[in-house]
């Protein structure tokens, strides 16, 4: 067993599925989104537009490497080879380096489309907190974008802030959502989500004697205010959803539904693969048009 004080605690679990109900060798277009963020990469493999299999795990150094690996992590489980694929999208950060892509498109229309399939035709807003930057998206019946909003390129209120702070205080990231409510009163949340600054901050606080608990509340309401503020600029129209890492964190989503008034849709797939799943779907599409790899 690792050393408690050389454990990862950022380190969230990597995931891959197979679809038991769909067989590959019947599907007419086999189409695969790899998303290459700059946390985590995503490979989504659809069988005429519907799941068949999927991959998620962490962005290593090398994006080409990344986008790869996330792949024959999808295909682990499947007899399916990536000679077979029809057509091959790549989006995310990293999208430029992804090699085997027939085209790119960017994370904002593929998390759109993604939201989309996920949540049903009625999303209008999309929440995408990523590993680096937050994004507002506004879309249509189709998961067309109609309107976005981006914040600058820092991790304050990412996913990666909170990787950072998790190791911080020592507490696996699977559990801050759920431990910073297990406190008797709301703390007031930290003054700035600058990595930085906050964990300066969250010393600090830990020093004055509160406890681990009220310090990721502390936080997780600061990351909840500046996803609220951004919010509010584009404006959030029902039905909501959120994809990204961040979606699956309570600690910072309850409090943000709690100040918006509004509930986000539910999904029965991992959010984190949303942009992947829409950039298959761009695939899907170019392949009925005939695009398709000969």
């Amino acid at each position: 067993m690792a050393d408690e004080n050389t454990q990862e605690f950022w380190k969230w679990q990597e995931t891959n599925w197979v679809n038991p109900c769909i067989n590959w060798e019947n599907g007419r277009c086999i189409t695969v989104g790899i998303d290459v963020g700059s946390v985590s990469s995503q490979a989504v493999v659809m069988v005429d537009g519907e799941m068949f299999a999927y991959g998620n795990m962490r962005t290593g150094s090398n994006s080409p490497d990344s986008a790869r690996n996330a792949l024959r992590f999808a295909l682990e489980k499947t007899s399916l080879t990536e000679e077979k694929i029809h057509y091959l999208i790549g989006t995310g950060y990293g999208r430029v380096n992804v090699p085997m892509a027939d085209r790119t498109v960017t994370e904002i229309a593929c998390h759109a489309k993604g939201a989309n399939f996920f949540y049903g035709p009625s999303v209008r807003t999309v929440l995408d907190v990523g590993g680096q930057d937050i994004k507002v998206i506004r879309c249509d019946e189709k998961g067309k974008v109609t309107n976005f909003l981006m914040n600058d390129k820092c991790a304050a209120g990412t996913g990666r802030g909170m990787e950072v702070f998790s190791d911080l205080l020592s507490v696996p990231i699977g559990d801050v959502g759920r431990r910073s409510f297990e406190v008797d009163g709301e703390p007031p949340p930290v003054s700035s989500t600058c990595v930085v600054y906050a964990k300066s901050e969250a010393t600090g606080l830990l020093r004055k004697g509160l406890s681990t608990n009220e310090v990721l509340a502390a936080y997780c309401s600061a990351m909840a205010n500046r996803i609220y503020s951004l919010l509010e600029r584009v404006g959030v129209e029902p039905e909501f959803a959120v994809t990204g890492g961040m979606a699956k964190n309570q600690g910072v989503i309850g409090r943000l539904t709690r100040k918006l008034g509004l509930e986000p849709l539910k999904t029965k797939w991992d959010t984190q693969l949303a942009g992947a799943a829409g950039a298959a779907l761009f695939g899907y599409a170019l392949c009925r048009q005939g695009k398709g790899r000969k």
